[in-house]
């Protein structure tokens, strides 16, 4: 019998198959541009899902990983490391926390957010008030705990029992969030730009609401941008631009440029009831915290933010251009102008997570998450690349 000796054969013989990938093997990258062991070349609009904010090989970020790797590459959290303590001042300076606990994953930050906030509410208030509210469409991760808080059948079926005390009420819908949030809350989690969910903003006012509501009932606000946070949206962090605070809000992806580290920031009130014995997962202590302050450094500059949202009016203004009602695509809106089967493109962004939507007999959608340093002249391939597979798709029906 032949043994499989190249990437793919390998991947298909010894990995779990949990992924559906394509039939090329990525070999280098630089910028915004990934090239496979066949040297065909590809623009990169998916940036390993939002985590290389900065492309491929930014040498910033290959400085400071050479560096600290060389110096010293872990040494747990029972001792302390100066990287990571900079890193925390950096990212409470830069937001509204008073203190970060780092780990490793979105989906970790998810779990620790949940139980700060459950240990918060029993302190306070006791053990009856445990609950967590979450909305449709919401993807907040799929360990045990992220999963009951990401109610998508699809994602849940197979694993239930998941973690009780989870209410869900409808995204943006204040008046449902009302009903669903009282005094036996102890957190409400919410995506100020849903991700996987379909690139859906939160209304400005839904998240004051749920401000106020929280306020009211004495739970605590969690904001989860792990995809939507560290400029993706043109500001540091996508809740800055609403002018509503949360109590914690949770980081990953981004956060040390495609190593793996997760944050939860957090008030020093949420802080006050978490001590040495109440203690959570390990949190790295590796080259990643220097990393992750090249990163910070990088996209936490005005010019470079602005920048984003430029590029952010570029796109959106290019790829309306490209599918005017006049072309074989139609305008958002306009879903039965040709008929059932033509295909219309519509859009939706908030920064650089645009949507582009194919809707055929129901909605769907190609998630764009390119790094942030994509220049003017790499957006406007996207939409000519984009916009030739679309027609290719529109006669092809």
């Amino acid at each position: 019998m032949n043994q499989p000796n190249n990437a793919m054969e390998l991947e298909q013989a010894h990995v779990l198959q949990t992924y559906g990938r394509p039939p090329f093997v990525i070999d280098h990258g630089q910028g915004c541009w990934v090239t496979d062991t066949e040297g065909n070349s590809y623009l990169d609009c998916v940036a390993g899902i939002a985590v290389n904010a900065l492309g491929h090989a930014h040498p910033a970020l290959v400085a400071a990983l050479t560096e600290q790797a060389g110096k010293l590459w872990h040494v747990s959290n029972l001792y302390h490391s100066e990287p990571q303590a900079r890193l925390a001042q950096a990212l409470c300076s830069s937001s509204f926390a008073d203190r970060v606990f780092f780990c490793n994953s979105g989906a970790e930050a998810n779990e620790g957010a949940m139980k700060f906030a459950r240990k918060w509410a029993h302190d306070s208030f006791g053990p009856d008030k445990h609950d967590i509210v979450t909305f449709t469409n919401a993807f907040h991760g799929r360990t045990f705990g992220a999963l009951a808080v990401t109610p998508k059948e699809k994602y849940q079926a197979a694993f239930r029992p998941l973690l009780p005390g989870v209410r869900v009420a409808p995204f943006n819908d204040l008046a449902a969030a009302s009903e669903a949030i009282d005094d036996a809350v102890c957190a409400v989690i919410v995506e100020p730009v849903q991700g996987e969910g379909g690139i859906h903003p939160a209304d400005e006012s839904f998240l004051r609401g749920l401000r106020e509501l929280c306020d009211q009932h004495n739970a605590l606000l969690i904001f989860d941008e792990v995809q939507c946070g560290l400029g993706r949206t043109g500001t540091l962090w996508a809740h800055q631009a609403t002018g509503v605070t949360p109590d914690l809000l949770t980081a990953a992806k981004p956060l040390a440029g495609g190593l793996p580290m997760g944050a939860v920031l957090m008030t020093e009130r949420v802080a006050g009831v978490m001590h040495r014995r109440s203690r959570q997962a390990p949190s790295p202590a590796h080259p990643g915290h220097g990393r992750r302050q090249a990163v910070l450094a990088q996209v936490n500059q005005p010019e470079f933010l602005a920048g984003v949202a430029q590029k952010s009016r570029i796109f959106a203004s290019g790829w309306r251009s490209s599918t005017r009602p006049s072309s074989p695509r139609c305008a958002k809106g306009a879903d039965d102008r040709h008929g059932p089967h033509h295909s219309c493109i519509a859009d939706r962004g908030c920064g650089l997570p645009p949507r582009a939507a194919a809707r055929q007999r129901g909605p769907s959608t190609l998630r764009l998450v390119p790094p942030l340093i994509i220049s003017h002249a790499e957006i406007d391939t996207l939409i000519e690349r984009l916009t030739a597979v679309f027609t290719e798709v529109q006669e092809a029906q």
